[in-house]
């Protein structure tokens, strides 16, 4: 009896650490859009269209202007196109982003670190997630991990009920990088898995993304610094160019 109830105590005592978990991770810090050195701007017609136009801008130091670096290039966004950010309380009318509205966010979101699938993968200088098959970015408002690109295996405190299989998408994800959108903390439900990838087609709206052809995505990965606080600028025209002046955003004409 009593070497029973030792075994008894042990495999309690390991079924404790078993449960253990690794702790959440810090709160990250938003480096504000002000401080950043590069700026990709992706500008639609309207809140509602699919299809829009992208831009790469540079300046030397926060104070210095803005200037293009390269030639416009097509994006197509959500399906149902662009919501604000939650921040955006000015923007009268509009629903903010949230979970499952088939928009992408509308806002300043940092690029944060790059991933994809493919065996060669582009360089660039952000920190990098090759994709495997426990790859997955969280979408259960639920889990303590909602909004976040875990590795099932490694993550400790497997919580969530719901996710994108991130290789399972394919060519779409050989390429990639994760728009910081959310991020700082994420408030459940306003939105989650937000990356710039490449498109299906010049038509095909995305589920929240913003996508783009092949090369051009590649372009951004060898271009972003981390040091120069690259940022994702997404607006309709006529919202960009109400605010261009008070958030010192580059000219686009």
């Amino acid at each position: 009896m009593k070497i029973l109830g030792l075994l008894l105590a042990v495999i309690s005592l390991s079924g404790i650490v078993l449960a253990q978990v690794k702790k959440p991770s810090p709160t990250l810090v938003k480096i504000p859009y002000s401080k950043s050195l590069q700026a990709l701007v992706v500008t639609t017609p309207g809140w509602n269209s699919v299809q829009g136009t992208a831009r790469l801008f540079e300046r030397k130091t926060v104070n210095s202007a803005w200037k293009q670096v390269g030639n416009n290039f097509p994006i197509v966004v959500g399906r149902n196109g662009l919501a604000p950010d939650s921040e955006f309380t000015d923007l009268k009318g509009e629903t903010a982003k949230h979970e499952g509205d088939g928009k992408s966010p509308a806002g300043f979101f940092p690029l944060t670190f790059a991933f994809g699938s493919a065996t060669d993968p582009a360089k660039t200088a952000l920190p990098y997630t090759k994709l495997d098959e426990f790859t997955e970015c969280v979408d259960d408002v639920k889990s303590t991990h909602y909004n976040t690109v875990v590795n099932r295996m490694q993550v400790g405190n497997f919580d969530w009920n719901s996710s994108e299989k991130m290789l399972a998408v394919g060519a779409q994800y050989e390429r990639g990088i994760f728009v910081g959108y959310n991020s700082y903390p994420a408030v459940r439900g306003n939105g989650s898995c937000i990356f710039l990838h490449i498109w299906k087609d010049a038509t095909t709206g995305t589920s929240g993304c913003t996508a783009m052809e092949r090369p051009n995505l590649e372009k951004i990965l060898t271009w972003v610094k981390p040091s120069k606080n690259p940022y994702l600028v997404q607006l309709p025209v006529e919202a960009y160019d109400g605010y261009r002046k008070a958030w010192n955003l580059p000219n686009l004409k």
